[in-house]
Protein backbone atom coordinates (compact mmCIF):
# COMPACT_ATOMS: atom_id res chain seq x y z
CA UNK A 1 0.00 0.00 0.00
CA UNK A 2 0.98 3.53 -0.95
CA UNK A 3 1.12 6.19 1.37
CA UNK A 4 0.97 8.93 -1.21
CA UNK A 5 -1.99 7.20 -2.97
CA UNK A 6 -4.00 6.10 -0.82
CA UNK A 7 -4.21 9.90 0.37
CA UNK A 8 -4.86 10.98 -2.59
CA UNK A 9 -7.69 8.55 -3.04
CA UNK A 10 -9.44 8.62 0.49
CA UNK A 11 -11.41 11.13 1.81
CA UNK A 12 -9.23 13.21 4.45
CA UNK A 13 -10.61 15.72 7.02
CA UNK A 14 -8.43 17.41 9.68
CA UNK A 15 -11.12 18.76 12.93
CA UNK A 16 -8.81 21.20 14.41
CA UNK A 17 -6.14 24.10 13.02
CA UNK A 18 -5.91 27.52 14.14
CA UNK A 19 -4.81 28.95 11.03
CA UNK A 20 -7.12 31.70 10.41
CA UNK A 21 -5.60 33.63 13.48
CA UNK A 22 -2.12 32.59 12.41
CA UNK A 23 -2.67 33.82 8.61
CA UNK A 24 -3.86 37.50 10.48
CA UNK A 25 -1.14 37.57 12.82
CA UNK A 26 1.94 36.97 10.52
CA UNK A 27 0.79 39.92 8.54
CA UNK A 28 -2.14 39.14 6.91
CA UNK A 29 -1.43 36.23 4.71
CA UNK A 30 -3.55 34.70 2.19
CA UNK A 31 -5.29 31.67 3.06
CA UNK A 32 -5.49 30.43 -0.73
CA UNK A 33 -2.69 32.22 -2.31
CA UNK A 34 0.62 30.94 -0.17
CA UNK A 35 2.41 33.41 -2.41
CA UNK A 36 0.22 36.90 -1.30
CA UNK A 37 1.16 38.10 1.85
CA UNK A 38 -0.20 41.66 3.62
CA UNK A 39 -3.82 41.47 1.90
CA UNK A 40 -6.67 41.91 3.27
CA UNK A 41 -8.55 44.37 5.59
CA UNK A 42 -6.66 44.73 9.69
CA UNK A 43 -9.55 44.09 12.26
CA UNK A 44 -10.21 43.36 15.70
CA UNK A 45 -7.50 40.14 15.82
CA UNK A 46 -4.72 42.10 14.42
CA UNK A 47 -5.63 45.06 17.35
CA UNK A 48 -5.92 43.17 20.04
CA UNK A 49 -3.30 40.19 19.39
CA UNK A 50 -0.42 42.06 17.03
CA UNK A 51 2.30 40.04 15.29
CA UNK A 52 2.96 36.42 16.04
CA UNK A 53 6.28 34.71 14.92
CA UNK A 54 6.04 31.33 13.48
CA UNK A 55 5.94 28.53 16.00
CA UNK A 56 9.85 26.88 16.53
CA UNK A 57 9.69 23.51 15.19
CA UNK A 58 6.95 24.24 12.56
CA UNK A 59 6.58 25.84 9.36
CA UNK A 60 5.66 29.44 9.22
CA UNK A 61 2.65 28.14 8.30
CA UNK A 62 1.17 24.43 8.90
CA UNK A 63 -1.71 24.51 6.67
CA UNK A 64 -3.13 26.75 3.94
CA UNK A 65 -5.35 25.50 1.25
CA UNK A 66 -2.32 24.92 -1.38
CA UNK A 67 -0.68 22.94 1.91
CA UNK A 68 -4.20 21.43 2.02
CA UNK A 69 -3.80 20.13 -1.75
CA UNK A 70 -0.17 18.93 -1.46
CA UNK A 71 -1.15 16.63 1.53
CA UNK A 72 -4.16 15.72 0.34
CA UNK A 73 -6.38 17.15 3.13
CA UNK A 74 -9.46 17.33 1.68
CA UNK A 75 -11.52 19.04 4.19
CA UNK A 76 -9.95 21.18 7.87
CA UNK A 77 -12.16 22.54 10.48
CA UNK A 78 -11.09 26.16 10.76
CA UNK A 79 -11.35 26.86 14.10
CA UNK A 80 -11.09 30.59 16.06
CA UNK A 81 -10.27 30.34 19.56
CA UNK A 82 -11.95 33.65 20.86
CA UNK A 83 -10.56 33.18 24.66
CA UNK A 84 -8.09 35.88 24.88
CA UNK A 85 -10.44 37.98 23.33
CA UNK A 86 -11.53 38.87 26.64
CA UNK A 87 -15.76 40.65 26.20
CA UNK A 88 -14.53 40.94 22.61
CA UNK A 89 -15.84 37.12 21.62
CA UNK A 90 -17.93 37.53 19.20
CA UNK A 91 -16.41 40.79 17.36
CA UNK A 92 -13.02 38.32 16.93
CA UNK A 93 -14.86 35.71 15.77
CA UNK A 94 -16.38 37.64 13.03
CA UNK A 95 -13.15 39.52 12.04
CA UNK A 96 -11.21 35.89 11.75
CA UNK A 97 -14.44 35.24 9.00
CA UNK A 98 -14.53 37.74 7.56
CA UNK A 99 -11.27 37.57 6.74
CA UNK A 100 -11.80 34.13 5.37
CA UNK A 101 -14.78 35.16 3.10
CA UNK A 102 -12.70 38.12 1.75
CA UNK A 103 -9.85 36.56 0.98
CA UNK A 104 -11.86 33.70 -0.77
CA UNK A 105 -13.25 35.92 -2.68
CA UNK A 106 -10.67 38.43 -3.44
CA UNK A 107 -8.55 34.87 -4.21
CA UNK A 108 -10.75 33.67 -6.50
CA UNK A 109 -10.17 30.16 -4.95
CA UNK A 110 -12.97 27.30 -5.38
CA UNK A 111 -12.37 26.56 -1.83
CA UNK A 112 -15.71 25.38 -0.63
CA UNK A 113 -17.11 26.71 2.89
CA UNK A 114 -19.09 23.95 4.35
CA UNK A 115 -22.47 23.98 5.34
CA UNK A 116 -23.53 20.22 5.00
CA UNK A 117 -21.57 17.18 5.36
CA UNK A 118 -22.65 16.54 1.77
CA UNK A 119 -20.27 19.76 0.68
CA UNK A 120 -16.91 17.75 1.58
CA UNK A 121 -18.18 14.48 -0.48
CA UNK A 122 -18.87 16.33 -3.14
CA UNK A 123 -15.88 19.20 -2.92
CA UNK A 124 -13.87 15.82 -2.36
CA UNK A 125 -14.94 14.47 -5.70
CA UNK A 126 -14.77 17.75 -7.43
CA UNK A 127 -11.18 18.20 -6.18
CA UNK A 128 -11.82 21.64 -4.22
CA UNK A 129 -10.96 21.66 -0.81
CA UNK A 130 -13.36 22.34 1.72
CA UNK A 131 -13.19 24.63 4.68
CA UNK A 132 -15.42 24.26 7.83
CA UNK A 133 -15.82 26.97 10.04
CA UNK A 134 -15.85 26.50 13.75
CA UNK A 135 -14.69 28.68 16.98
CA UNK A 136 -13.14 27.66 20.01
CA UNK A 137 -14.87 28.78 23.61
CA UNK A 138 -18.44 29.20 23.78
CA UNK A 139 -18.87 32.49 25.25
CA UNK A 140 -19.06 33.80 21.29
CA UNK A 141 -22.65 33.61 21.88
CA UNK A 142 -22.69 36.21 24.06
CA UNK A 143 -24.97 34.29 26.50
CA UNK A 144 -27.50 34.43 23.46
CA UNK A 145 -29.00 31.37 21.35
CA UNK A 146 -29.82 34.41 19.00
CA UNK A 147 -26.40 34.80 18.26
CA UNK A 148 -25.50 31.41 17.69
CA UNK A 149 -28.23 31.49 15.22
CA UNK A 150 -26.67 33.87 13.47
CA UNK A 151 -23.36 32.44 13.67
CA UNK A 152 -25.19 29.27 12.03
CA UNK A 153 -26.39 31.50 9.20
CA UNK A 154 -22.88 32.85 8.61
CA UNK A 155 -21.92 29.25 8.16
CA UNK A 156 -20.19 28.47 11.59
CA UNK A 157 -21.00 24.77 12.28
CA UNK A 158 -19.08 23.70 15.00
CA UNK A 159 -18.06 25.44 18.36
CA UNK A 160 -16.04 24.22 21.16
CA UNK A 161 -18.03 24.59 24.91
CA UNK A 162 -14.73 25.76 26.31
CA UNK A 163 -11.12 26.65 26.21
CA UNK A 164 -8.86 25.82 28.88
CA UNK A 165 -10.78 28.34 30.99
CA UNK A 166 -14.38 27.89 31.67
CA UNK A 167 -17.35 29.84 29.67
CA UNK A 168 -20.48 30.53 30.53
CA UNK A 169 -21.84 26.90 29.24
CA UNK A 170 -19.29 24.67 30.68
CA UNK A 171 -16.09 24.45 33.11
CA UNK A 172 -12.80 24.03 31.25
CA UNK A 173 -9.99 21.50 31.97
CA UNK A 174 -8.50 24.04 33.32
CA UNK A 175 -10.84 25.33 35.97
CA UNK A 176 -13.23 22.46 37.26
CA UNK A 177 -15.68 23.60 39.35
CA UNK A 178 -16.94 20.95 42.04
CA UNK A 179 -20.16 20.38 40.90
CA UNK A 180 -20.69 22.76 37.87
CA UNK A 181 -19.57 20.40 34.68
CA UNK A 182 -22.67 22.05 32.34
CA UNK A 183 -24.28 25.00 33.15
CA UNK A 184 -28.02 25.45 32.53
CA UNK A 185 -26.97 27.99 29.87
CA UNK A 186 -24.51 24.91 28.48
CA UNK A 187 -27.55 22.83 28.80
CA UNK A 188 -30.13 25.29 26.61
CA UNK A 189 -26.71 25.82 23.89
CA UNK A 190 -25.90 21.68 23.27
CA UNK A 191 -29.89 21.36 22.55
CA UNK A 192 -29.99 24.61 20.36
CA UNK A 193 -26.70 23.41 18.55
CA UNK A 194 -28.21 19.75 17.81
CA UNK A 195 -31.77 21.58 16.91
CA UNK A 196 -29.64 23.73 14.67
CA UNK A 197 -27.16 21.22 12.97
CA UNK A 198 -23.56 22.21 14.55
CA UNK A 199 -20.82 19.74 16.27
CA UNK A 200 -20.71 20.00 19.69
CA UNK A 201 -16.75 19.89 20.42
CA UNK A 202 -16.12 18.82 23.81
CA UNK A 203 -11.98 19.52 23.45
CA UNK A 204 -10.74 21.23 26.23
CA UNK A 205 -13.64 20.91 28.50
CA UNK A 206 -13.15 19.44 32.17
CA UNK A 207 -14.22 15.81 32.78
CA UNK A 208 -17.36 16.42 34.65
CA UNK A 209 -18.85 18.75 31.75
CA UNK A 210 -17.55 16.06 28.97
CA UNK A 211 -19.86 12.91 30.80
CA UNK A 212 -22.64 15.96 31.71
CA UNK A 213 -22.21 17.12 27.84
CA UNK A 214 -22.75 13.66 26.42
CA UNK A 215 -25.72 13.36 29.03
CA UNK A 216 -27.57 16.50 26.88
CA UNK A 217 -26.59 15.79 23.34
CA UNK A 218 -28.81 13.58 21.25
CA UNK A 219 -26.27 13.88 18.59
CA UNK A 220 -22.67 12.46 18.12
CA UNK A 221 -19.82 14.82 19.38
CA UNK A 222 -16.22 15.78 18.72
CA UNK A 223 -13.24 15.77 20.79
CA UNK A 224 -11.64 17.66 17.78
CA UNK A 225 -7.93 17.60 19.31
CA UNK A 226 -6.27 15.77 22.11
CA UNK A 227 -4.45 12.31 22.97
CA UNK A 228 -4.92 9.31 25.52
CA UNK A 229 -4.25 10.04 29.01
CA UNK A 230 -3.45 7.01 29.75
CA UNK A 231 0.05 7.23 27.43
CA UNK A 232 0.04 11.16 27.97
CA UNK A 233 -1.03 12.14 31.60
CA UNK A 234 -2.17 15.76 30.30
CA UNK A 235 -5.53 16.96 31.43
CA UNK A 236 -5.71 18.03 28.03
CA UNK A 237 -6.25 13.99 26.81
CA UNK A 238 -9.28 11.89 27.79
CA UNK A 239 -8.83 9.01 30.51
CA UNK A 240 -9.80 5.25 28.55
CA UNK A 241 -13.54 5.73 30.59
CA UNK A 242 -14.23 8.75 28.29
CA UNK A 243 -13.16 7.28 25.31
CA UNK A 244 -15.72 4.57 26.38
CA UNK A 245 -18.38 7.21 26.79
CA UNK A 246 -17.02 9.24 23.33
CA UNK A 247 -17.92 5.38 21.67
CA UNK A 248 -21.04 4.97 23.12
CA UNK A 249 -22.19 8.20 22.09
CA UNK A 250 -20.75 7.37 18.39
CA UNK A 251 -18.27 10.57 18.47
CA UNK A 252 -15.17 10.70 17.43
CA UNK A 253 -11.81 12.05 19.24
CA UNK A 254 -9.26 13.86 16.99
CA UNK A 255 -5.46 12.75 17.80
CA UNK A 256 -3.11 15.96 17.58
CA UNK A 257 0.24 16.87 16.95
CA UNK A 258 0.77 18.86 20.32
CA UNK A 259 3.84 17.37 21.74
CA UNK A 260 2.88 17.88 24.90
CA UNK A 261 -0.32 15.84 24.17
CA UNK A 262 1.56 13.18 22.56
CA UNK A 263 4.44 12.36 25.68
CA UNK A 264 6.01 15.04 27.98
CA UNK A 265 9.47 13.85 27.99
CA UNK A 266 10.27 12.21 24.23
CA UNK A 267 7.17 13.33 22.19
CA UNK A 268 8.05 11.37 18.41
CA UNK A 269 5.46 10.44 15.33
CA UNK A 270 6.19 6.77 16.86
CA UNK A 271 4.42 7.99 19.98
CA UNK A 272 1.65 9.51 18.25
CA UNK A 273 1.20 6.20 16.58
CA UNK A 274 1.15 4.61 20.00
CA UNK A 275 -2.00 6.81 20.31
CA UNK A 276 -3.64 5.36 17.87
CA UNK A 277 -3.37 2.26 18.70
CA UNK A 278 -4.21 2.95 22.18
CA UNK A 279 -7.49 4.67 20.90
CA UNK A 280 -8.30 0.90 18.91
CA UNK A 281 -7.29 -1.11 21.35
CA UNK A 282 -10.11 0.41 23.79
CA UNK A 283 -12.82 1.34 21.31
CA UNK A 284 -12.18 0.06 17.92
CA UNK A 285 -11.29 1.60 14.58
CA UNK A 286 -14.29 3.55 14.43
CA UNK A 287 -13.61 6.31 17.52
CA UNK A 288 -10.18 7.47 15.99
CA UNK A 289 -9.41 10.45 13.63
CA UNK A 290 -6.95 13.32 12.82
CA UNK A 291 -6.84 16.83 15.14
CA UNK A 292 -3.92 17.91 14.12
CA UNK A 293 -4.17 21.11 15.69
CA UNK A 294 -1.60 22.67 12.89
CA UNK A 295 -0.76 26.43 13.51
CA UNK A 296 -1.75 26.06 17.31
CA UNK A 297 0.58 23.73 19.30
CA UNK A 298 0.76 20.86 16.59
CA UNK A 299 4.09 21.30 16.04
CA UNK A 300 5.42 17.33 16.29
CA UNK A 301 5.62 17.53 12.19
CA UNK A 302 6.36 20.72 10.55
CA UNK A 303 3.17 20.99 8.13
CA UNK A 304 0.31 19.15 6.88
CA UNK A 305 2.57 17.70 3.94
CA UNK A 306 4.20 15.26 6.29
CA UNK A 307 0.95 13.30 6.70
CA UNK A 308 2.58 10.86 4.40
CA UNK A 309 4.78 10.20 7.18
CA UNK A 310 2.19 8.99 9.65
CA UNK A 311 0.35 7.07 7.04
CA UNK A 312 3.33 5.23 6.33
CA UNK A 313 3.99 4.30 10.35
CA UNK A 314 0.41 2.71 10.42
CA UNK A 315 0.76 1.20 7.45
CA UNK A 316 3.82 -0.25 9.20
CA UNK A 317 1.87 -0.99 12.02
CA UNK A 318 -0.53 -3.60 10.04
CA UNK A 319 -3.60 -1.43 9.83
CA UNK A 320 -5.47 -2.04 6.35
CA UNK A 321 -7.05 0.78 3.66
CA UNK A 322 -10.45 0.44 5.33
CA UNK A 323 -8.79 1.27 8.89
CA UNK A 324 -6.94 4.28 7.55
CA UNK A 325 -9.77 5.37 5.60
CA UNK A 326 -11.73 5.09 9.20
CA UNK A 327 -8.73 7.19 10.64
CA UNK A 328 -8.21 9.43 7.86
CA UNK A 329 -11.81 10.75 7.93
CA UNK A 330 -14.93 8.61 7.10
CA UNK A 331 -14.83 8.41 10.60
CA UNK A 332 -15.43 12.37 11.12
CA UNK A 333 -17.82 12.20 8.08
CA UNK A 334 -19.79 10.20 9.99
CA UNK A 335 -20.17 12.20 12.91
CA UNK A 336 -20.84 15.08 10.34
CA UNK A 337 -23.63 13.26 8.78
CA UNK A 338 -25.29 12.40 11.98
CA UNK A 339 -24.62 16.40 13.07
CA UNK A 340 -24.77 18.58 10.40
CA UNK A 341 -28.93 17.98 9.38
CA UNK A 342 -29.18 20.75 7.84
CA UNK A 343 -27.99 23.27 4.91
Amino acid sequence: MDAKKLLARALVIDSHNDTIVAHIRRGNWSLFDAEVHGTGHSGTISFLRGHEPPRPGADAIQIDVPKMRASGIDCGFFAIDVTLAFKNWLTYALDGFGYVLNDLESSGSDAVIVRTADDIVAAHQSGRPALLLAVEHADVVERSLNVLRALYAVGVRSIGLTHNLSSWAADGNGEERDGVGLTHFGRELVREMNQLGMVVDLAHVSPSAFFSALGVSTAPVVFSHGNCRALCDHPRNLTDEQLVALAQNGGVIGLSFVPMFVDEAQPSLARFLDHVDHVVEVVGIDTVALGSDFDGGGTLVPDATHLTHVVEGLISRGYTEGELRAFLGENTLRVLRATLVKG
